[in-house]
């Protein structure tokens, strides 16, 4: 079965019950419901297609409570290529058929077995071959490979058209096959480690029990050494490098061609006994060239072994609306062993797994917060640091960064660190309204907690005087109520009161305002912590909308209108 949680997917209050029920047996997976459809739900959506399909393109499986043929239109368009999509099937609302659809090669027909036991009914399985024998001869379980897709689907069909087999090598799964079995059989299913090309009778199945350590400094070279020892690169499960070299990129570009975890140890002067000391099972250990390699007799779980690169992503949820939110940044949660962030914000990422630990902080607790992430992620966690619109303004990425720069601490510059944009508040305003910040503009915040007040009016009057359009971040709160009456002071010495403004209150948020004002109209009542203000340039224009209240654009011309 895939390894990432599944997503259920339900589109009307009827189909809960079953929901639940599916989520017993598997409690990682999120309930999905039509927002304004069904409440008590973990996450909702607000259109079905664009969900599944994004759900599909992230590689999660889906569980879809509705009839097969809408889930079949739904996902048509992608499906390009079999044998790389993820389990998806249809279930009936009322428990009583499922009906696995796509992902034959990613345990859809496991994972319908898994729902049918726990709703008690009998699975609507089509597979030729698992009907005929039981299992699914191209989909071994996990710690094993397949050799060759194309040739296991002819294999697969001597054996439907009446073939025997023999098993060369331990395949404890297939113990319980119904597979016609016979020592003399032409056919063979061949379950080792051994390099060279499978012959055309044989089914290779590799186990995955091969690790290769990588002394510090050593050159990358992984496919060759395999060769040398004549080990086949599918029985590959991970690569194993000491710690000191966990930034080096030629180690993890190894990694992701091989499509192996890349594990890191302490380093020990003797290297053979330093991967044997970090297996969880007897192996058989040599030297091939700069390398040790260690093979098992059973599959090994690359977990186990060492650790992982620590992972720091500061990511920027957007303004608030799920949809507004970059594919990115919803992988990144996925991935997340922790994340951390101002309770508000943290709250907005969720719904959770209950594997992942949320650590809330105070929205002033800047640099703790930062220090907090570069400490779980030396210890090779997958940390996401949260902040809303986006990371690089007026939020968190800056922090993140000067804590790293003033850090001597070579576990911490030695993380995986990513800064992954959000949709900003301000150009979420912006394009609500239309295109305010069309031409050249400036965001600037007229909180005065980290800069002087003097600062704030210098940059103010010289971007006024440049006929900069203005966005205005944290213009106003309890304990400055004056200063955005001076701000506004400021500009009003460089426009004219028919100067456009746009107050977008919680955009992108339940309950979000817009209103178009100008200049001479603005007060500081009509603001508060939670309004983004954007002051036109001289250029900038309205005109009314067809359903009712104005567009607002600043033209890409600048003085005379071309031609």
């Amino acid at each position: 079965m895939a390894s990432r949680a599944p997503a259920i997917v339900i589109l009307g209050p009827g189909s809960l019950a079953t929901a639940r029920r599916i989520q017993q047996r598997y409690p990682d997976a999120l309930i999905h419901g039509l927002a304004g459809r069904v409440d008590g739900v973990d996450s909702q959506y607000h259109e079905f297609g664009a969900t599944l399909r994004e759900l599909y393109q992230q590689d999660t499986p889906i569980i879809a409570l509705c009839a097969a043929g809408i889930v079949i239109r739904t996902l048509a368009p992608l499906l390009l290529e079999k044998g790389v999509e993820p389990p998806v099937l249809a279930v009936a609302e009322d428990g009583s058929a499922v009906v696995p659809l796509l992902g034959g090669l990613g345990g859809v027909n496991v994972m319908a077995r898994e729902i049918a036991t726990a709703l008690q009914v009998a699975p609507a399985i089509t597979t030729s071959g698992e009907l005929r024998f039981g299992t699914c001869l191209l989909n071994p379980p996990s710690g094993y490979s397949l050799g060759d897709l194309e040739q296991g689907k002819r294999f697969v069909s001597d054996l439907l058209a009446g073939e025997s087999v023999r098993i060369e090598g331990t395949a404890p799964w297939l113990d319980q096959a119904q597979l016609p079995q016979d020592e003399q059989a032409r056919l063979a299913i061949r379950i080792d480690s051994a390099a060279g090309t499978p012959v055309k009778d044989e089914l290779r199945i590799y186990p995955r029990n091969v690790v290769v350590a990588v002394p510090a400094g050593a050159p990358v070279s992984i496919d060759g050494a395999l060769g040398e020892a004549g080990l086949a690169v599918q029985s590959l499960a991970c690569l194993l490098a000491v710690d000191s070299d966990m930034a080096r990129p030629e180690l993890h570009a190894a990694a992701s061609a091989l499509n192996v975890p890349l594990r890191f140890a302490a380093a020990s002067d003797d290297v053979a006994q330093w991967l044997s000391d970090t297996l969880d099972q007897p192996a058989s250990v040599r030297r091939v060239g700069d390398y040790v390699i260690a093979v098992t007799e059973q599959p090994l779980d690359a977990q186990q072994i060492g650790r992982p690169r620590g992972r720091l992503a500061v990511i920027g949820l957007g303004p608030g609306a799920a949809e507004l939110m970059v594919p990115a940044v919803r992988a990144e949660l996925e991935r997340a062993t922790d994340v951390l962030g101002y309770e508000t914000y943290v709250r907005m990422a969720g719904p959770f797994r209950s594997d992942q630990v949320q650590h809330c902080t105070d929205n002033r607790e800047e640099m703790q917060r930062a220090r907090h992430a570069f400490e779980l992620a030396a210890q090779g966690r997958s940390v996401v640091v949260v902040s809303s619109g986006d990371p690089g303004v007026f939020a968190m990425a800056a922090a993140v960064l000067e804590a790293l720069h003033e850090s001597t601490d070579a576990h911490w510059h030695k993380v995986d660190l990513q800064i992954l944009p959000g949709v900003s508040a301000s150009l979420a305003t912006a394009a609500q309204a239309g295109a305010p910040l069309g031409h050249d503009f400036c965001v600037m915040s007229l909180s005065d907690n980290l800069k002087p007040w003097s600062i704030i009016e210098k940059r103010l009057d010289l971007a006024a005087e440049a006929d900069l359009a203005l966005a205005f971040y944290n213009p106003i709160s309890r304990s400055r109520p004056w200063q955005l009456g001076r701000a506004l002071e400021i500009v009003a010495q460089h426009r004219t009161p028919a100067t456009p403004v746009v107050l977008g209150r919680d955009i992108g948020r339940p309950g979000q305002t817009l209103r178009v004002t100008t200049l001479g109209q603005l007060t500081p009542e009509q603001v508060d912590m939670r309004t983004m203000v954007l002051i036109g340039s001289s250029t900038t224009c309205v005109f009314p909308r067809a359903e009712g209240g104005d567009w607002v654009y600043t033209p890409r011309w600048y003085g005379s209108k071309p031609l």
